[in-house]
């Protein structure tokens, strides 16, 4: 068996030319990375949220992805076959891909599965939903909570409260209009109107339980998150969030504002789809080390933090370790600490050497 300080060095060699495949199979595009110095496993990466499918081409995989061949291991990639929160698409799509290696390429010794962000929340996903086809995961800052939660009582209320501030800067959240964009122009007139208001500001930047660092951090978040309420409620078929029941506070007045604030019911059948894509059970059967940065403005560190407490409940706590690096940035994960994440997610699949929760070691993150 390799020591973890065999499979750090193996991560530092020069990548090998692979074999590259690219296709599409029921609309999703597709690509497959298997190295000449295959070790007959594979690694399943899922990436984040993007507004239109991925395309990919024939060129070199990025570092991150380069990582895992480094190791050995074959790599397989979806660009799922709709764009947005399309969970319910992309958990299908990998799963095509996952079987279409299989029948080509020959059962890999090992699977892996891994990503970032809606990518992360799509790892632990298919985890639990799929125990038996994945030997290990490497979720790295993913949104590892029901989607209910983390988008309705984080990103729905934040916005909601931006909206009383500021009127009319951003459309109300169940009329944002098809044709709404974000794009540079959105985050630099937020940015521009957050400026203007300094007290408002700083109180929506508190309000995020990520305690927002700057406007310009708000700024993106906040336009990130009118798109994804527009697409979720196209995708929902109606309004998925209710904040009737929710008592604002760290506000510049709560009193005032709770009683002045607007009031949205949801749609019953759109609260129910986005339940089933996705709320987590916490039941997992083989180790997933999570990854997260220690800011993040786009998925606050209390989001993942949730799913320790499912992870316990459910009693799977022996299979799971959460782990973070020192970065400010949403996935700001460097790819050698990847490369040490990955290495002792290896090292606890084959020898039972669980790693250790908090920060990732200093000395394992070697350079790639």
């Amino acid at each position: 068996m390799k020591t973890l300080a065999v499979l750090l060095a193996s991560a530092a060699l020069s990548f090998a030319a692979p074999k590259t495949e690219l296709g599409v199979i029921n609309g999703a595009a597709f690509r497959i990375d298997v190295p000449d110095n295959w070790n007959g496993s594979l690694v399943v990466y899922c990436h984040g949220y993007n507004a239109q499918p991925m395309k990919f081409n024939d060129q070199k995989l990025n570092p991150v992805l380069a990582v895992f061949a480094d190791q050995g291991f074959a790599v397989a990639q979806s660009g799922y076959a709709a764009g947005g929160w399309a969970v319910e698409q992309a958990a299908t799509d990998t799963e095509s891909l996952r079987r279409y290696f299989i029948d080509k390429y020959g059962k890999p010794k090992e699977t892996y599965i891994t990503g970032h962000s809606m990518g992360g929340f799509l790892t632990m996903m298919l985890m639990e939903t799929h125990p038996t086809a994945y030997d290990a995961a490497l979720p790295m800052c993913g949104p590892l909570a029901s989607t209910e939660q983390f988008m309705g009582r984080g990103a729905f209320d934040s916005y909601v409260l931006f909206n009383y501030y500021f009127p009319g800067v951003l459309p109300e959240p169940t009329k944002i209009p098809k044709d709404f964009v974000n794009n540079r122009e959105l985050m630099a007139k937020i940015e521009k109107t957050l400026d203007g208001s300094p007290e408002k500001a700083a109180s929506l930047r508190k309000f995020h339980d990520s305690n927002l660092k700057s406007n310009r951090d708000l700024a993106s978040t906040t336009a990130f998150i009118a798109y994804m309420i527009k697409e979720l409620n196209e995708r929902a078929g109606g309004n998925p969030f209710d904040n009737r029941s929710v008592i604002y506070n760290g506000t510049l007045d709560d009193n005032k504002i709770n009683s002045e604030i607007p009031r949205y019911a949801a749609d019953a059948k759109a609260v129910a789809y986005m339940r089933s894509f996705y709320t987590p059970t916490g039941h997992i059967s083989n180790p997933m080390l999570a990854i997260h940065t220690s800011y993040d403005p786009l998925v606050p560190v209390w989001i993942p933090n949730t799913y320790s407490s499912t992870i316990d409940v459910a009693g799977s706590s022996p299979l799971y370790v959460q782990q973070f690096v020192k970065h400010d940035g949403h996935c700001a994960i460097t790819p050698a600490e990847t490369a040490a994440g990955f290495a002792e997610l290896r090292e606890w699949k084959s020898r039972g050497n669980k790693p250790k929760g908090g920060e990732v070691p200093a000395t394992s993150a070697g350079n790639n």
